[in-house]
């Protein structure tokens, strides 16, 4: 099993709290990845600014996609392996704005408002909403 699935399997459960990065006590989307981040490569590489939920939407600036392939290796969008971190379009012509780990083929690690940290099914409406893929450092390519 993938090293970065077990650290973010260690996370359900976690309530979602916005901008949060504290496994037990809350995480966002991005919150649960940067703590997946420190369990399994150390210290973040820098520090994260504050964000609104829209994600600099009305901006329409990709912001998280940019952060994400700063620090993360992008792969091509394709089938998904165990450790793949996927960035979502919630809606067509919006800005990707949420992050999750895929636990298998089928199915991801993330965390949802309303909901906290769950692992839930990589179904056909979230597949495609998936824009692209990235993997942590040292993840086999």
């Amino acid at each position: 099993m993938s090293r970065v699935v077990d650290a973010a399997r260690g996370w359900i459960g976690t309530p979602y709290v916005h901008q949060a990065s504290v496994k037990g006590a809350g995480a966002d989307c991005l919150g649960l990845i940067r703590g997946v981040w420190r369990e399994v490569c150390g210290g973040e590489p820098e520090a994260v600014p504050a964000y609104t939920p829209d994600w600099s939407e009305p901006q329409r600036e990709e912001r998280l996609w940019r952060a994400a392939a700063a620090h993360l290796r992008e792969v091509p969008v394709g089938p998904v392996r165990a450790g793949d971190v996927l960035l979502f379009r919630m809606r067509h012509g919006a800005v990707a704005k949420h992050l999750g780990l895929a636990s298998g083929a089928a199915s991801f690690i993330h965390a949802y408002a309303g909901h906290g940290v769950v692992e839930s099914p990589l179904s056909a409406p979230w597949r495609r909403r998936v824009v692209a893929r990235f993997r942590f450092p040292g993840e086999e390519s």
